[in-house]
């Protein structure tokens, strides 16, 4: 591929939450995901599908759910992940001043990376690892 646009490509990770609810609240006030879709009563989500825009690409996005036997995922536990969120320079900052004065826990801080770029490592409250930074992969 040649190209450093990648029409139509998407990436939704299907996460697990004790508290799933609280995971959309993180994952929306402070990563900057959009709900577009969220299911089940009461604190139980069935099924949640969060939208990501990022770096002005393709859009993708997570699906999260609470922890249910009934799952396709039931043997995944809850709060195990790692997921990296691609963004424009000028947004890093503002997303890592919010990680900071979250419930999450900042594990690396915000740096320039030997492979380009800028980024930081936040784990949410479940302690699924977001890594948010201006890298968004080789062109070629």
């Amino acid at each position: 591929m040649t190209s450093t646009t990648r029409p139509g490509f998407a990436t939704w990770p299907a996460l697990r939450y004790r508290d799933a609810r609280a995971a959309i609240a993180f994952l929306t006030d402070v990563l900057g995901f959009e709900a577009v879709a969220v299911y089940g009563e009461g604190d139980r989500v069935d099924h949640a599908e969060l939208r990501w825009t990022g770096s002005g690409g393709a859009p993708g996005g997570v699906m999260l759910g609470s922890v249910r036997e009934d799952s396709v995922i039931a043997g995944l536990p809850a709060g195990i992940g790692a997921v990296y969120l691609a963004v424009d320079d000028d947004a890093v900052e503002a997303i890592f001043d919010r990680a900071r004065q979250s419930a999450g826990r900042v594990v690396e801080a915000l740096r320039d990376e030997d492979h380009g770029g800028r980024g930081f490592t936040v784990l949410d409250p479940e302690g699924v690892h977001w890594s948010v930074g201006t890298y968004a992969g080789h062109s070629g």
